[in-house]
């Protein structure tokens, strides 16, 4: 059978779980339909879940259409999980985005949207709700058009908008509007449709224009816009019948190269870690040894495959699904199992922006406190967790004050831990301001590690992230040590990010490509032997001395640093115009020339990420509780002034001594 993996997406309260209960229990899965405000939703399952009534964590649930096994996967639409989303684009087919047709395009509807466009994850709308009093379909197609895509095609009507009995006519090809409707939408991607169209007064057969829909679909040229009502059951069996004929499923080469992707970490009731995998190409079995990305050979102790409904141990896991899979200890999200499926995608999600310490109300519980975060940490990377050990004080990455709470409820619930939280403050970055190299010789006195490394640091394109390159002639590249020259790569990559997160001024280190300029090792097996006393080079030589080279290459380079700024597009009475205008200009925004629209006017205004949130809590007073604010991330600028510094909670590269007694520890 061929799989689709399935991704549904939304804005908060869009009623996507609610969908995907329908779904489910459409294909025969379930016998009843959960309820997301009682908690007894298939996909909502962990307690936190049910009592706040929204998705937390990324859940994947299975059914079969016809020939296709569909792997329904249920993400979350509130913003600050934003992350947990991220991990689950990469492994799609195709995605269903839900649009409330009460409140139509929402902020995080637009994100999505981008994010799927971008990595072209073939995409159909569900508008929901409309059952619900003020839906309004025509208004939701015109905002669809205007603020997502005008490549959109209704594939039928609502009736009844705003009572128990709406439901959704799916048109045919006797609905003379629509086949014309249709036949110009896909004629403004292919040059054959639209000679037929106006050359041809009897028209394209209907037959064709399917074909070519799904075709354009697959394409991510065109997007088939449905209305329903998740909570009814009105207009979901036609777009169930859509997923299988519009979005792209496919058997899956079972024979090729094992290659597949980890998207979502978990533990079991043991403590086990639990990798969840989608795979692209070959078979996996118990006790097959699988090649990890980071961390070499590994043996796959129990598996699990996603079938009509949940997980199901078995044997194997083969091409196309998506499964379980046990004895992969230090594996991590992003991980590839065998061959990397295809390049990573950089999704240009918001990073987190804001940070705060976290504090046990018990001091006792401070060591339960540091593998609880850990454990977090490996179900969500991004939170970032640092250690100060000189303070005894933890941290945490954070998007918003709603990921705090369930951190928090989650410390509490699931390990045992109150916890309070400090004040929440930015997360700057730094950036090279120019180039700057550095060189430490085997040979000389004053490196007392056995290896030679030579890097260069240069500024890079904003957004770029870390690169890591290899200038050197490929026999000095020490393979007896790393097996092979690209696992010296790999390598040299984790030691160099990892010393960059922690800059001349505190914060991680963005945008910029290292070069190693020079390498050199001894084997003890030469001609000759260095002076010194030197002793055969190990891996430990190269993770000990990069840190020292890339700091001060860093320090001659020098560093800016920048904070994160938020865009926000603010919708507002025009009367209340100069006050929004005053209120940002204090809270350090920097505001375009103002639009109107009849008695509105919408405000673009880039603020620091900072004061995102007194923005939103000053709008309501200042615009008689009528003004609406959208924010995105808005990149990073340089700070004016003494920069901002944080504590290092790494040894100092830079403090010879405290980095000699802290990390080398070499007696010769």
């Amino acid at each position: 059978m061929r799989t689709l993996n399935l991704g549904i997406l939304a804005h908060v309260d869009a009623g996507k779980t609610t969908l995907t209960e329908r779904l489910l229990y459409a294909a025969g899965v379930i016998d009843e339909i959960g309820s997301v405000d009682d908690g007894s939703t298939q996909t909502d399952s962990l307690a936190l879940e049910r009592q706040r009534g929204i998705t937390i964590k990324a859940a994947v649930a299975s059914f079969v259409i016809d020939d296709i096994i569909v792997n329904l996967i249920d993400t979350p639409g509130h913003p600050d999980f934003i992350a947990e989303v991220e991990r689950v684009l990469g492994v799609l087919d195709g995605a269903v985005l839900v649009i409330s047709a009460v409140e139509g395009v929402q902020p995080q509807t637009r994100i999505l949207m981008r994010a799927l466009q971008r990595l072209r994850v073939p995409t159909l709308m569900f508008v929901n709700k409309i059952d619900c009093r003020g839906a309004d379909d025509e208004r939701v197609l015109r905002a669809i058009s205007e603020r997502l895509t005008p490549a959109i095609v209704a594939m039928g009507s609502a009736r009844e908008l705003g009572t128990r009995a709406a439901d959704f006519t799916h048109w045919d090809g006797a609905d003379a509007a629509f086949v014309a409707r249709l036949t110009e939408v896909l004629a403004e991607q292919n040059d054959s449709i639209l000679a037929a169209y106006v050359d041809d007064e009897v028209g394209l057969p209907y037959r064709r224009l399917l074909e070519e829909l799904a075709a354009q679909t697959r394409g991510v040229l065109v997007h088939p816009v449905f209305f329903g009502s998740a909570i009814t059951g009105a207009g979901v069996e036609p777009m169930m019948a859509a997923l299988a004929g519009l979005l792209p499923a496919a058997a899956g080469d079972a024979d090729g190269p094992v290659s597949g992707t980890v998207f979502k970490i978990e533990r079991g009731l043991a403590g086990e870690k639990i990798a969840y995998v989608r795979m692209s190409s070959g078979t996996v079995r118990i006790r097959d040894r699988v090649r990890i990305s980071r961390t070499g050979e590994r043996k796959v102790t129990a598996i699990s495959v996603f079938d009509r409904g949940s997980a199901v141990e078995r044997i194997s896991i083969t091409a196309g699904q998506i499964g379980k899979l046990w004895g992969l200890a230090e594996v991590q999200i992003g991980d590839a199992v065998g061959t990397p499926p295809k390049p990573a995608e950089h999704h240009q999600f918001a990073p987190p922006t804001m940070e705060s310490v976290v504090v046990a109300v018990d001091p006792n519980d401070r060591a339960r406190l540091r593998v609880a975060l850990g454990q977090l940490a490996e179900q969500d990377p991004l939170i970032n967790v640092r250690q100060d050990d000189a303070l005894r004080e933890t941290s945490v990455s954070l998007y918003g004050e709603v990921q705090k709470e369930v951190i928090g409820a989650t410390l509490a619930n699931d390990f045992g831990v109150d916890v309070t939280f400090r004040e929440t403050t930015a997360i700057y970055i730094e950036r090279p301001s120019g180039p700057g190299s550095d060189l430490a010789f085997l040979q000389d006195d004053a490196n007392p590690l056995s290896a030679t490394v030579g890097l260069c640091i240069e500024p890079a394109p904003i957004g770029s992230g870390v690169e890591f390159r290899l200038d050197v002639d490929p026999r000095m590249v020490p393979t007896h040590i790393y097996k092979t020259a690209d696992s010296f790569v790999d390598r040299m990559t984790q030691y160099i990010c990892r010393t960059l997160q922690e800059g001349l001024f505190g914060w991680q280190v963005a945008d910029c490509v290292v070069t190693m300029t020079q390498c050199g090792y001894y084997a003890s097996d030469g001609p000759t032997k260095p002076s010194g006393g030197t002793t055969r080079t190990t891996a430990a030589d190269f993770r000990k001395l990069t840190p020292i080279v890339v700091m001060r290459a860093l320090e001659r380079a020098k560093t800016v640093v920048c904070e994160p700024m938020i865009r926000a597009d603010i919708e507002t009475p025009s009367a209340a115009v100069g006050a929004v205008l005053a209120a940002v200009a204090r809270l350090g925004g920097v505001v375009e020339t103002p639009s109107r629209r009849r008695d509105l006017s919408l405000i673009e205004a880039l603020l620091p990420a900072a004061r995102a949130q007194d923005l939103r809590r000053q709008l309501p007073g200042l615009t008689g509780g009528e003004g609406v604010v959208e924010t995105n991330f808005g990149g990073y600028k340089p700070v004016g002034g003494a920069p901002p510094t944080r504590r290092r909670t790494m040894a100092n590269p830079l403090n010879r001594h405290e980095y000699m007694m802290r990390v080398v520890r070499r007696s010769r």
